[in-house]
């Protein structure tokens, strides 16, 4: 701000619009009329508090104080709204955090509802995506979603036009996924991570008979565990990366041999007390319900755990709103609560992740960018379906 005595009265109103009022306090008519304006642009703000008999320093402070409150007011941070699915595992200990973290910190404004996994995102199908509505859009999303995320029909519609923007400020992700083998980070800048969803076996060596024990991918493919294999079909999310990392793998005949493969369709926590199975898919953290004596062994697969990333949208034009709701939920307290109580490893780069340095499966941006996503999913489904019913 600056304003002076010296500075004639059409100046100080063109260029502080809500001084209008203070003028008119005092006298001044017919200010919103430029014609009005253009006979004051002669007269300075000293010599027009002479011919108004007002003390000019008085009245100066006058107009610094009107100025400075609507620049507070343009400048305090507006409110944001947050929308999401959390983990079911590590919800309630995340919401806990980010609770206390929002009462520290009673400058921000925000709006959120976090919903547990398995609510299910068919709510922002119809209310948002279907009517093409981007208003209802929250300006901050987290949630697991592979096909929500990628797919041209659905969010991906709204990323191509160029509205979320990676704001977390990390440069380089965690060493877990940014090394020789993966390159989680999106190069183009517009989805964020917090972390991934790993997937790998529960293996029942009581029932393996005389197969060998599957230790790969291509290991549950083969003939041998046709109808052997409990999926997380339940997990949309976890099935179709599962689904798309076999494709890119193995092909379609892999999708196919997958579908074949195929016992019963559990929910990960009933994987544990099922008895028919002779190997589980499921996510990482259920491994720590598997007893330590018994014939239930965790296997991490030597070609990598299949990952479902944990997405982290926000809208570049909130930028300033969300930048302290972004630094928390990206930063290292998310992180740890992510890898050390749900084994979700973090993308942060400070985190120590509970993976010691066994490798993850990510099918890359390049796949990504250079595949219909929507369509290659629906297209796998239909082979895995069929490999089903052979």
């Amino acid at each position: 701000m600056y304003i002076s005595k010296s500075m004639n009265i059409k100046t100080i109103i063109e260029k502080y619009p809500e001084t209008i009022q203070v003028f008119k306090n005092i006298g001044f008519k017919g200010l919103e009329n430029p014609a009005v304006l253009e006979k004051l642009a002669d007269i300075s703000l000293e010599k027009a508090m002479m011919i108004k008999k007002e003390d000019v320093d008085v009245f100066l402070g006058m107009l610094k104080q009107v100025i400075e409150g609507v620049q507070r007011e343009d400048n305090a941070p507006k409110e944001a709204t947050l929308m999401g699915l959390l983990p079911c595992p590590v919800r309630i200990p995340l919401l806990e955090g980010f609770e206390k973290y929002l009462s520290d910190n009673p400058d921000i404004k925000l709006k959120y509802d976090l919903k547990a996994a398995y609510s299910g995102l068919g709510w922002i199908k119809d209310e948002v995506i279907d009517k093409n509505d981007i208003d209802k859009l929250a300006d901050m999303f987290i949630s697991a979603g592979f096909d929500l995320f990628f797919d041209k029909d659905l969010m991906g519609k709204f990323k191509a036009q160029g509205i979320f923007k990676d704001l977390t400020g990390i440069e380089k992700y965690n060493e877990d996924f940014e090394n020789e083998n993966i390159s989680l980070k999106d190069p183009r800048g517009d989805y964020s991570m917090i972390g991934v969803v790993p997937a790998i076996f529960i293996v029942n060596k009581a029932l393996l008979g005389d197969r060998e024990k599957p230790t790969s991918w291509a290991d549950i493919l083969k003939p041998e565990f046709a109808r052997s294999v409990s999926l997380p079909i339940a997990d949309f999310d976890l099935f179709n990366s599962i689904l798309i990392h076999i494709y890119k793998l193995y092909g379609k005949e892999g999708v196919r041999s997958l579908g074949k493969s195929l016992l019963s369709n559990l929910h990960p926590a009933q994987m544990i007390e099922a008895k028919e199975p002779v190997v589980t898919i499921m996510p990482y953290f259920f491994s720590k319900m598997v007893p330590e004596k018994g014939p239930k062994e965790v296997i991490w697969p030597k070609e990598g755990a299949i990952i479902s990333p944990i997405f982290m949208l926000t809208k570049a034009a909130k930028a300033k709103e969300l930048d302290k709701i972004i630094k928390y939920m990206s930063g290292e307290a998310v992180g740890n609560v992510m890898a050390n109580q749900g084994l979700f490893p973090s993308v942060n780069p400070r985190v120590k992740n509970p993976v010691n340095g066994r490798p993850m499966l990510w099918v890359g941006w390049d796949f990504i960018y250079e595949n219909d996503m929507g369509r290659l999913i629906k297209e796998c489904e239909e082979t895995f379906n069929e490999g089903a019913k052979e």
